[in-house]
């Protein structure tokens, strides 16, 4: 493994809370695959984690509510032909997840109103466009 998978500012995912598991991939492979446990299950206990800030936790928590099994989500990955590699791309993924289901809601939009200007450009615009394409109907009267 290699180091620490920082989810954001000096928060990381911490070695002793990861549990992995591994399996015969269905992956590329050849004949590899049958004698290789290449797949990786990375399974992290979100509910019962100290590593968190609380108020990360408890958005986290709310935000993957519908991936988590017990508190516990689980990321799988068999892309690649080494149990190695695998293992490195399941804890990315599980970081970047965690990246992005901790980060704080945006900030709210503040209504304004549509400029006058803008609103007649539209509108000059449209009205040219229509011009345009009533010249070229041709009428036999």
């Amino acid at each position: 493994m290699s180091g620490p998978y920082v989810i954001r500012g000096s928060v990381s995912l911490p070695e002793a809370e990861l549990v992995w598991r591994f399996s015969r991939s269905s992956g590329p492979g050849g004949q590899h695959v049958n004698t290789s446990d290449s797949q990786v299950e990375l399974r992290f206990d979100l509910a019962r984690t100290e590593s968190l800030p609380p108020v990360w936790r408890e958005r986290a928590l709310e935000r993957l509510a519908g991936r988590l099994v017990d508190g516990v989500i689980s990321v799988r990955a068999s892309e690649h032909r080494s149990q190695w590699r695998n293992r490195e791309t399941a804890a990315v993924r599980l970081a970047a997840l965690l990246a992005e289901a901790t980060a704080p809601p945006p900030r709210q939009r503040r209504a304004t109103r549509v400029p006058r200007g803008i609103n007649e450009r539209r509108l000059v615009q449209k009205k040219r466009r229509g011009d345009t394409k009533r010249g070229r109907s041709t009428r036999w009267e």
